[in-house]
């Protein structure tokens, strides 16, 4: 056990300054050796989750012998035998997953400290100089060891008071991943709600004079975690920064990558994927007139449909969109929205809840991203079975001014099989996890939801896409204005030398001729929906260096277009004569 660092780390957080460490996950022990090198205050061996053995984790604690940071195990579950074993081998403490209650972290407490307090044994191993300085390993172990049970469920946040009444813990560490999972929804990092639940519980842990940590999903997350006050900040993890760190480098080249995309379905290369050589600059005819917008969940036009179904727009007229509407509706339970025709196309993905659409009857129950797309003119309803919880639609219309009208309901029910695709000629139906998956970008998994080739005569096409932890797409942009929904995780935006980050279901409106890019720079999964005002999935793949500097693109020595300001909600629109460039060859996304 190493005191001397041990008692540095709480002397930090008496003085309520920042411990930053790293989450370690691979078994290479010089991963330790770069931690302590950096001089990290804390590292991380995760035993839960990561690929060590035991034999991994001593190698990691030699690496760190003797040194000024603090090395923390991360067990697989609450059990004396796993606690008792990581301390023997000569760890500072141990972070127990899944803690809900106030009687499991006195369990910890006791599993991890010696009798007459505790009900750790004592063993001839590494913390005990084999045997030969037990009795001064267990007067400094019942001053010093850490346990820090981490909080990762709704359950876990709500008793949070009564775990803080227990002696011997002063250190909390929280986990969104799960925490969004167990209030229902699985795969996001911080889902609806999720955010304000744990800063609520870092409230009251910072109100006792305790500290709670959190890993940081990139670098201005890191900034931004500091400053919500939590203390004890990981870095990163060790793959995510490898992964994060070369994508970037990559990017600086020029450089798409390859590789695998890890998907919920089989992969496929769609002949569209294949890699083009990029153009050093976008054709002049396609010079844009209008700028990005950006769409956050509550600033958009609201509109009540139906009694209990609210239409918010994040994409449309009110931010220049063209021939494009897109945003969210939320049904309260037990809500319908009644039948009705449209004189443009729409498309409707389930984001949460217990969701169906029906089209002349024929009823489609959805799973979480399916998708089901309705041609102008065919008469559709959608609704929320669930008469407890909430659900919602992600839609997008083939048009910026939408109108509706209402149609009797005279079809008969039909509820359609589970694996359904639509009827042949009228609505097609996506079901996501089961779809043809293919890479648009670097370790990107894609979904087509819609296009003229899957259902002819449509005048949208758009699907789901999966981005990895540094995945990204290639600098490039369309013959048609495009909407993007980030629906999962943290995704940084680039246009034309201007960086947005969007999460939480907000949108970008990217007009014609703008040239961007999405990456994820975070460590966990981020996905989006994405809509192009155009019938099938094509862009124009040009240098990095379009999107991520100012003036590149489009040289203000050439301008002849609009002047307006970037990001603004009041954009001029002006409207485009220039044709599409004959000499750019689109490629299908």
């Amino acid at each position: 056990m190493n005191s001397a660092a041990i008692q540095k780390l709480r002397a930090k957080l008496a003085r309520d300054e920042c411990v930053y460490g790293l989450w370690i996950t691979l078994d290479a022990a010089s991963i330790a050796e770069m931690a302590v090198f950096m001089g990290l205050d804390w590292i991380v061996l995760d035993a839960e989750h990561g690929h060590m053995d035991w034999g991994d984790l001593v190698g990691h604690l030699r690496a760190a012998v003797r040194s000024d940071t603090v090395v923390i195990i991360r067990v697989a579950e609450l059990n004396i035998g796993l606690i008792k074993r990581a301390l023997d081998i000569g760890a500072d403490g141990v972070i127990i997953p899944w803690m809900e209650t106030a009687e499991q972290v006195r369990q910890a407490v006791a599993f991890a400290n010696f009798p007459p307090g505790g009900l750790r044994g004592i063993g001839a191993e590494r913390a005990t100089f084999w045997g030969t300085r037990s009795a001064e390993h267990v007067a400094e172990a019942a001053s010093n060891v850490l346990v820090i049970p981490l909080i990762e469920s709704v359950r876990g946040g709500a008793n949070i008071e009564a775990m803080l009444d227990v002696p011997g813990v002063d250190l909390f560490w929280f986990g969104p991943a799960d925490y969004s999972s167990t209030a229902g929804y699985a795969g996001q990092w911080e889902g609806p709600g999720v955010a304000e639940a744990i800063g609520a519980a870092k409230d009251k842990i910072r109100a006792r004079g305790k500290h709670c940590g959190v890993i940081a999903t990139s670098n201005e997350n890191l900034l931004q975690r500091r400053e919500q006050g939590f203390r004890l900040l990981a870095i990163g993890s060790d793959t995510g920064l490898l992964m994060r760190s070369a994508r970037a480098a990559l990017a600086a080249v020029g450089r798409d990558g390859g590789g695998s995309s890890v998907a919920p379905a089989a992969t496929k290369l769609s002949a569209g994927a294949a890699a083009v050589v990029p153009l050093s600059r976008p054709p002049e005819a396609m010079r844009p007139d209008r700028s990005e917008q950006i769409g956050r969940v509550g600033e958009g036009p609201k509109l009540e449909v139906a009694p209990g179904i609210v239409f918010e727009a994040l994409v449309g007229s009110h931010n220049t969109a063209r021939r494009l509407t897109t945003g969210l509706v939320t049904l309260v339970p037990g809500a319908v929205l009644p039948y009705h025709t449209h004189t443009f196309d729409e498309t409707i993905t389930l984001l949460e809840g217990d969701g169906a659409v029906e089209v002349e009857g024929r009823r489609y129950h959805l799973a979480p991203t399916d998708n089901v797309t309705v041609p102008r003119g065919v008469a559709h309803s959608s609704m929320n079975l669930s008469s407890e919880r909430p659900a919602l639609l992600h839609i997008a219309l083939s048009t910026d001014t939408p109108t509706r009208e209402l149609v009797e309901n005279k079809f008969t029910l039909q509820h359609m099989p589970d694996d359904s695709h639509g009827k042949i000629g009228a609505e097609h139906v996506a079901r996501c996890r089961a779809a043809p998956v293919y890479r648009a970008g670097w370790d990107t998994a894609f979904v087509d939801y819609l296009n003229s080739d899957l259902l002819p005569g449509i005048a949208l096409s758009g699907g789901y896409g999966l981005f990895q932890p540094g995945a990204r797409l290639p600098a490039h942009l369309h013959d048609f204005d495009e909407s993007i929904c980030i629906v999962e995780g943290t995704a940084t935006c680039f246009v034309e030398g201007r960086k947005y980050m969007l999460g939480d279901r907000a949108t970008a409106m990217v007009p014609r001729g703008r040239v961007h890019y999405f990456i994820n720079e975070t460590d966990k999964p981020m996905a989006m929906i994405w809509v192009y005002a155009g019938p099938l999935p094509e862009r124009i793949v040009v240098e990095e260096r379009c999107a991520t500097m100012a003036d590149v693109a489009w040289p203000a020595a050439a301008a002849s277009g609009s002047q307006s300001t970037a990001g603004s909600s009041k954009t001029a629109a002006k409207k485009s004569s220039a044709p599409t460039a004959a000499s750019a060859t689109p490629a299908r996304r």
